[in-house]
């Protein structure tokens, strides 16, 4: 079989979820309308929280950047697979394919460091709520997104100059609807070692590590909680953090998904499946999340449609 250089390679060809022709306009229509709630949804959520001055707190500048982030996954995936449908032309460019793999490990990273903020914030407003206007301070949300940026734009980057060094063989086929990591390294003729081992511990520094995170910070949540006497005191403790938590779940529960379905199934279909609910269903759940669990994005999206925010 012919082996050839990543620098050499002119197209990959994603196989996506089904090369049926009498699913395809199904399946527009479904990718189509997912996007679109995507974008519309988490833009309101933006607009929702840079309109109402209520709202300028960090929670809320982190849920802003969360929203942000989901409508940049959306749109690094979502746009290609919808011009590879309605062009029936399944072929992406080698440079698209490493800016896609790029994108994806950026904003999945970010959105599990913006989740592990979140959590440290609700732990400051509950367990240290007189000390929390001086520890949360704007400047420091500010540099804590910058740092997550900086340092997962490098992680992220050099995975995508690692598979550079990889040869491929002439069948450049991805069982998928956009370029993962682990479906091109899979598709290597040589070595792919090194990139295995840099895939895990990047696993492990920004996912794992940011849930022992979010888990840490919800043990001591919990025990200042039960310190609470009142009920009515426990139970808007425990609401204010119901949304996150909720988003915690939904995005990590996916994630795990997607781990056990690569290494137990044998189903590209099925990969593809779990793929496709950690980077396409939690960022169109997110804001309808927020909206029913959140009473004050409920009344920020009042005041916003009745055209009455406060100045």
């Amino acid at each position: 079989m012919e082996v050839i250089n990543q620098t050499a390679i002119a197209r990959f060809f994603l196989v996506g979820l089904t090369d049926d022709p009498e699913l395809q306009p199904l399946l527009f229509s479904l990718f189509l309308s997912m996007y679109l709630i995507t974008v519309l949804g988490n833009l309101l959520i933006i607009l929702a929280v840079s309109s109402d001055p209520h709202l300028h707190t960090p929670m809320y500048f982190f849920l802003s950047s969360l929203s942000f982030i989901d409508v940049c996954t959306s749109t690094t995936t979502i746009p290609k697979v919808l011009v590879n449908i309605q062009a029936q032309d399944h072929s992406i460019s080698s440079a698209g394919c490493l800016a896609q793999v790029c994108f994806v490990l950026l904003f999945g990273g970010l959105e599990s460091c913006l989740l592990t903020m979140m959590a440290y914030d609700h732990y400051v407003a509950i367990c240290h709520p007189l000390r929390y206007t001086a520890i949360m301070h704007p400047h420091l949300c500010v540099l804590l997104v910058i740092l997550s940026l900086l340092v997962i734009s490098m992680n992220a980057l050099l995975h995508s100059l690692m598979l550079l060094r990889l040869s491929f063989c002439t069948d450049l086929e991805l069982p998928h609807f956009f370029c993962e990591l682990i479906q091109i390294m899979n598709k290597a003729c040589s070595d792919t070692s090194i990139n295995t081992i840099l895939a895990y511990v990047a696993t492990s520094a920004f996912a794992g590590v940011p849930l022992l995170g979010i888990i840490f910070s919800y043990t001591l949540i919990v025990s200042s909680v039960l310190r609470i006497l009142t009920v009515k005191g426990r139970h808007k403790a425990f609401s204010t953090c119901g949304a996150h938590l909720s988003v915690v779940s939904l995005f990590y529960g996916t994630a795990c998904g997607l781990y056990m379905s690569s290494e137990m199934a044998n189903s590209s279909t099925k990969n593809m499946v779990a793929s496709m609910m950690y980077v396409v269903v939690p960022q169109m759940l997110n804001p309808f999340i927020y909206r029913l669990r959140n009473r004050e994005i409920k009344d920020a999206f009042k005041r916003l449609l009745l055209g009455k925010l406060s100045v």
